[in-house]
């Protein structure tokens, strides 16, 4: 919906001319950055508006005269209550994850925005499935609506085994770096869902001591480029990458994707795991999900007509168990190089204190 509504803009007047509501802050963002890139070359200006942000910020900013704005619902109704913004120059109002937002209870909310869309405009409503309360959401907001389905990609799997861990937040990072011990995976892609998750998860995995660097799309293009070139030579062995930093990389030899943060929606599930199982080769895509999340888990598999395999968390003795078998593989892997003769030393003085 992105390009047609910034053609839809009329740069010479001032007023908020679109209107795009989103379930969640972090989509509210992600939908204002995306806006805001193909938008920059017309000069057409989105602000995210959403809750947990200083409101006086939000104003400060609204005062700049953004075209569109990208909202949450609870945080747009305190902006029209207090006139802060006004929708009475929208000519395009667009419901992102319409289910989504009808499941979090923003049902009176949207009729009341939509609602108080007082100039003539076109309203498209965007959603996973096609649930009743959507279905009446757009008889009663929109004239003679169509409804256009788009049927979902052939998800490429043959080669993906596709697994879900549930998690709660406090202890995925953990788990992150169980799994990685545990599987020792060759290269790996881990998916955070914004540029503050990714840059925390890269800096927590390099305390540990793993080999692992962050794409996102505040980091210039040299630097992005350059974390591209140490991934593909394996200098690093794992990226942490959003969505939007993510797209387009043809990297071949990526083993494991491990979704930290569940995708927004299945295009997103199906562009992450499509990261690995390149080339003939088999890859695993693991998905972390909290308690709250199974529904948007559900969604995924029934628009990409997949099944995860539930998995649980690996032990403690497990990862321990799975250390040692990588230490014995490794002595093995040099035993069969016959590359021995600085760790000869190293392996009497090992025997004679045995």
């Amino acid at each position: 919906f992105g390009i047609p509504l910034i053609e839809g803009v009329e740069l010479g007047e001032e007023a908020i001319q679109g209107l795009v509501l989103a379930p969640t802050r972090e989509l509210a963002i992600q939908v204002a950055e995306e806006l805001n890139r193909i938008g920059q070359v017309k000069g057409v200006k989105t602000l995210p508006i959403y809750g947990g942000q200083d409101i006086n910020r939000q104003i400060k900013a609204l005062k700049n005269r953004p075209h569109i704005i990208s909202a949450t619902p609870g945080r747009l109704m305190d902006h029209m209550k207090r006139r802060t913004i006004r929708l009475s120059h929208i000519r395009t109002a667009v419901l992102d994850e319409a289910d989504e937002m009808l499941n979090m209870g923003f049902i009176e909310d949207i009729q009341t925005i939509l609602g108080g869309i007082s100039s003539p405009h076109q309203t498209l409503l965007f959603s996973a499935t096609m649930s009743k309360q959507v279905q009446s959401l757009a008889q009663k907001f929109m004239n003679t609506p169509e409804l256009v389905k788009v049927k979902a990609k052939e998800l490429t799997v043959k080669n993906i085994e596709q697994q879900y861990m549930e998690i709660p937040e406090n202890r995925k990072f953990d788990v992150l770096c169980n799994l990685v011990d545990l599987q020792s995976p060759d290269l790996t892609i881990v998916f955070g869902r914004t540029k503050k998750r990714v840059d925390e998860l890269a800096q927590g995995l390099k305390k540990r001591g793993y080999a692992a660097e962050g794409i996102h799309g505040d980091l210039t293009q040299s630097k992005r480029a350059d974390v591209i070139r140490q991934f593909k030579e394996h200098t690093i062995e794992i990226m942490v990458a959003t969505d939007v930093a993510a797209r387009g990389l043809d990297i071949t030899g990526v083993s494991h994707v491990y979704n930290f943060d569940i995708p927004q929606d299945p295009e997103s599930y199906v562009h992450r795991i499509g990261r690995t199982g390149r080339a003939g080769n088999k890859g695993l895509a693991v998905t972390f999900i909290t308690s709250r999340e199974r529904h948007h888990l559900k969604v995924i598999e029934d628009v990409t007509k997949t099944k995860m395999s539930r998995q649980s968390p690996p032990t403690s003795s497990e990862v321990i168990a799975g250390n040692q078998e990588e230490i014995i593989h490794r002595v093995l892997n040099t035993i069969d190089k016959r590359e021995l003769g600085e760790y000869k030393p190293v392996a009497e003085k090992l025997l004679e204190e045995v």
